[in-house]
């Protein structure tokens, strides 16, 4: 795992001060790669590269590295898991490359010259390159098909910047830093920002699955390599299905235990990391390292079920209880890690449990990316529910079940029945699209709107963030409405949210985080898999919960999914009271510029109240605002 980071001029030619940037800019995620880092520059070009030493650990694995006469460069961050299999399979040492190191990255170097842009189709990884080919003056650029490892980049006049993380692009005191509106207006409804757009205007994030190549002659072009199929083979029976997943599972994780490192496993007690530590078990003859993070609410608290997966594979365990001091500790600073406003509470529990394990493992598997690829979310039963529910005569539905459920009293317990069925009724009566996106939405239109300041309002013209959501389910080929929207999570919710956190809070320790459910073939397997087999009735996870039945304790198959996050609701009225009423108080919000005081005041009254939980609001404006006071950008 590493950090890159470069500058193209096609028009002028760099000069030192360029090369010094760029080394600069490697430098500022140098958590990313502390074992080495490296420059190289040229009229035209300046690469940059922090190391994470995980396959080759000696100096031979040194970039930014280059083919044999120098014609070709590249900066890589990732991990190839078939590089082994690549090389021989293309023999590429009997064609002629003479390779100087056993790592990945030299392969990558070579199959470049070998087939092009076309080689991403032969990579199973997470990835994120760049490639100056000298000899055409061109600078490509790559991202895995999950958007698993980050990389932006930013045009500035002539001038051409990338990095791993945003940082190392305000680096140059050319990129203006002025707030992205359309940005403030998705993040308020999600909680985080779905690319290709980021907080910063002119600043963007290269979609996963993409090709970029930037040309000297001008003409900047960018394809989409790989997308979701759904090809359903109506044929397959239910045994075939959870014979292949288990299989397929089974050798996803076998690939991503090569290493020339440590690994462990980060233990949440729900299926997906449960499975991995199962499926480590049985490919080591050593102990599993795993590391499991919890709270004191138990409802938010899944430490008992890590304790029993653990115990059942006699695992090395080591575990962390995150207090309201802890999240004191990490607040504003966790945001300098991803650089953007980031309000998923399960980010600052994921940065402790990575802490613990650093120092014992240089590598960690995760449990992301399963939730999409065997429908393990509410969001899927809703859907399905919401089908059955509008055969309830509509009167029914409006004067008995509405007015009874919003009488229920506020909770703040973890996915509450009151919050479950307020939402649902809420999106019930909209398209399957819609309807996903509103089960797990923020703030809604008129809500935001409420809250933007006379300046914002008028500046108004503004994208619907359901678009996001519509654009996948429109273009999906899948035929099926529950394969739409697991595509819609694959393609959204997956990369511009879980995978910021996996990726910014383990490599904030230098830590490795794979994920082995997002494996390509076992992706596309799943993809194939008749729906009626993924979520019979409204049970989520049937064919996981099939296929891992003799691995898995009962008390992990048959458990209610939970999901890593924060009590923050409760936390906001009492120990992080301050903090919400320092960063979110009249005085720094009127000078924001962004929002009306008077209507944030009255949303932490209502909280305050218990009138309304707006836990979740008031947790995405409290981080939004560190945000703006971490990185000071212009008004728009």
């Amino acid at each position: 795992m590493c950090g890159i980071s470069g500058i193209f001029s096609p028009k002028k030619m760099l000069g030192p001060d360029d090369a010094a940037l760029a080394c600069r800019m490697a430098a500022s995620i140098a958590h990313r790669g502390p074992d080495d880092s490296g420059c190289y520059s040229d009229p035209m070009v300046a690469l940059s590269h922090r190391r994470l030493s995980v396959i080759d650990l000696s100096r031979n694995g040194h970039q930014p590295m280059s083919n044999e006469d120098g014609s070709v460069w590249i900066v890589f961050n990732g991990e190839i898991y078939n590089f082994a299999e690549i090389r021989q399979s293309h023999r590429l040492v009997e064609k002629g490359h003479v390779f100087r190191s056993a790592t990945d990255t030299e392969v990558l170097l070579h199959l470049y010259e070998e087939l092009g842009s076309e080689m991403v189709s032969e990579l199973n990884g997470m990835f994120a390159f760049a490639i100056w080919d000298k000899a055409r003056s061109q600078l490509h650029l790559a991202r895995d098909r999950h958007g698993i490892k980050p990389l932006f980049y930013s045009w500035q006049g002539d001038r051409f910047l990338f990095g791993s993380e945003i940082k190392t692009i305000l680096l140059d005191p050319r990129v203006s830093r002025r707030v992205n509106v359309q940005a403030l207006h998705d993040f308020l409804t999600f909680a985080y920002i779905p690319g290709p757009q980021t907080a910063f205007e002119g600043i963007y994030e290269l979609p996963p699955a993409h090709w970029m190549t930037i040309p000297a002659s001008g003409g900047t072009s960018m394809r989409r390599y790989w997308d979701l199929r759904f090809d359903v083979d109506e044929s397959m029976s239910l045994k075939q299905a959870i014979d292949g997943a288990r299989a397929l599972t089974e050798r996803a994780v076998k690939r991503q235990l090569i290493a020339d490192v440590p690994i462990g496993v980060l233990l949440s007690g729900g299926m997906d990391s449960s499975t991995l530590v199962a499926m480590v078990s049985r490919q080591t003859t050593e102990a599993v390292r795993t590391y499991s993070v919890g709270f004191e609410d138990s409802s938010f608290n899944e430490l008992p079920y890590a304790g029993i997966v653990a115990r059942q594979y006699n695992t090395v365990s080591r575990q962390i209880i995150v207090t309201p001091d802890l999240v004191r500790q990490m607040l504003p600073k966790y945001l300098s890690y991803i650089d953007e406003p980031y309000a998923d509470g399960s980010a600052i529990p994921t940065y402790y449990v990575c802490q613990i394990a650093k120092g014992e493992v240089v590598v960690v598997l995760s449990g992301e990316g399963g939730d999409e690829i065997f429908a393990g979310y509410e969001t899927y039963a809703a859907y399905k529910a919401s089908q059955w529910f509008r055969r309830v005569p509509q009167w029914i539905r409006r004067s008995v079940i509405t007015p009874l459920v919003f009488r229920l009293p506020v909770s703040h317990k973890k996915l509450s029945l009151e919050f479950r069925m307020k939402r649902f009724l809420g999106g019930q009566a909209l398209s399957p699209a819609e309807a996903h996106m509103w089960w797990r939405i923020v703030l809604t239109e008129s809500q935001k709107r409420s809250l933007y300041s006379p300046r914002i309002q008028e500046q108004l013209s503004l994208a619907p963030p359901e678009r996001h959501f519509l654009e996948v389910f429109d273009r999906s080929p899948a035929q099926d409405t529950l394969n739409r929207l697991l595509h819609i999570d694959s393609s959204v919710f997956l990369p511009d949210d879980l995978m910021i956190k996996n990726d910014r809070m383990s490599m904030a320790h230098s830590l490795e985080a794979r994920v082995p459910f997002t494996d390509h073939d076992l992706v596309e397997f799943l993809a194939r898999v008749p729906p009626r087999f993924k979520l019979p009735g409204l049970r989520k996870k049937h064919l996981m919960r099939l296929s891992m039945k003799d691995l898995l304790p009962p008390a992990i198959l048959n458990k209610k999914k939970v999901g890593l996050e924060m009590p923050y609701s409760l936390w906001l009225k009492s120990e992080l009271k301050d903090l919400l009423m320092d960063y979110c108080g009249s005085q720094r919000i009127a000078a924001s510029g962004l929002f009306r005081p008077e209507a944030i005041a009255s949303l932490i009254q209502e909280h305050m109240e218990h009138r309304h939980d707006h836990g979740r609001a008031l947790w995405g404006l409290l981080n939004y605002m560190m945000w703006l006071d971490l990185y000071q950008p212009s008004a728009p």
